[in-house]
């Protein structure tokens, strides 16, 4: 079942020569999808160097307190790139005889390039002016990562 879903997700995104037909259940039991895919990224956060950059944005977190009263914690100005590559989506058999399981393999490799935030606070409304300030994170640097994430059902 979850090659099928696995398929019918990968088979919706991809464009093919020819006409596409929808396959029965005996015909999608015969699909072999292989390896899986794999896939790169280069995601960049709030670069300040782009014309119209935003000066003041603000990632917030509400948590409601004792009597109903909120508080938010809110990043300022979350920022930076993040270079990855090698990250794996496939479907697995089990060893165990148990069915397939979704195997979602860690980059094995992830640069980070002045990715972080200005500062950290706490308040009772995420829109006022921060005051106060309870640390900021720079972070510049390079990951190497090997595994798997496996999802399976019962």
């Amino acid at each position: 079942m979850m090659k099928r879903a696995l398929f019918l997700l990968l088979w919706a995104g991809l464009a093919q020569a020819g006409e596409l037909r929808a396959l029965d259940d005996g015909e999608l039991s015969q699909v072999s999808g292989g390896d899986g895919i794999s896939f790169a990224a280069h995601v960049v956060l709030n670069d300040p160097t782009l014309v119209g950059a935003v000066a003041d944005s603000r990632l917030s977190l509400g948590f409601s307190g004792d009597g109903g009263s909120k508080r938010y914690i809110v990043f300022k100005n979350v920022r930076g790139t993040v270079d990855m590559f090698a990250v794996s989506l496939g479907v697995q058999t089990r060893t165990d005889g148990g069915g397939d399981y979704i195997a979602i393999g860690l980059p094995g490799y992830v640069k980070y390039t002045n990715f972080g935030f200005e500062s950290l606070s706490v308040q009772n409304d995420p829109n006022a002016p921060v005051t106060g300030n309870l640390g900021s994170v720079n972070i510049n640097g390079v990951v190497s990562l090997q595994g798997q994430v496996r999802f399976w059902g019962h």
